[in-house]
């Protein structure tokens, strides 16, 4: 079962159920229920861009689904965009110039960011619906299953954040 319906699952048993469910519902759950970073492969960097549909701005990590249109295409010099300082030792030229377009690229897609620390640090304010972005990043190996896209790299209004390092002081 992906974690989503999983956790939508539960969600359901909780109200049906009343109190025990509730309890049931909090216990630990298997790791399924949740993927690690070592589910998304990094061999193989991916770009999307699109409208957000939908925010969650909590921990584990900050998330939000965009709605990518059909016809999406890499743009020109992607590897030449500006990156923070503290990403050249992060290989961010080499990374960007090996993205590519997933292989189902439209429709939509759940982005995971950063804890929000770390968005904090790099004073992102919450996404919004409606707003166009782009993110660069990696996907399930092989594409398969779920949607998802751990980001490394986020392009909004005019300004780009690594998301895996922190803002240089």
């Amino acid at each position: 079962m992906e974690r989503r319906s999983m956790i939508a699952a539960l969600g359901a048993l909780s109200a049906a159920a009343g109190p025990l469910a509730a309890l049931l519902a909090a216990a630990p759950r298997p790791a399924a229920a949740h993927h690690g970073w070592s589910s998304f492969d990094p061999g193989r960097p991916l770009y999307l861009a699109g409208r957000v549909t939908a925010v969650r701005w909590r921990n584990p990590h900050a998330e939000f689904e965009i709605e990518v249109a059909p016809g999406l295409e890499l743009p020109a010099g992607l590897a030449q965009r500006e990156v923070p300082a503290q990403a050249a030792p992060l290989d961010a030229r080499d990374l960007l110039g090996r993205t590519r377009l997933p292989m189902r690229a439209e429709g939509r897609w759940t982005i995971e960011l950063a804890p929000l620390t770390r968005m904090s640090a790099w004073s992102v304010e919450p996404l919004r619906e409606g707003e166009t972005v782009e993110v660069v990043g990696y996907t399930l190996a092989g594409e398969r299953g779920e949607k998802v896209m751990r980001a490394e790299w986020l392009f909004r209004g005019g300004k780009t954040y690594g998301l895996r390092s922190s803002p240089a002081g």
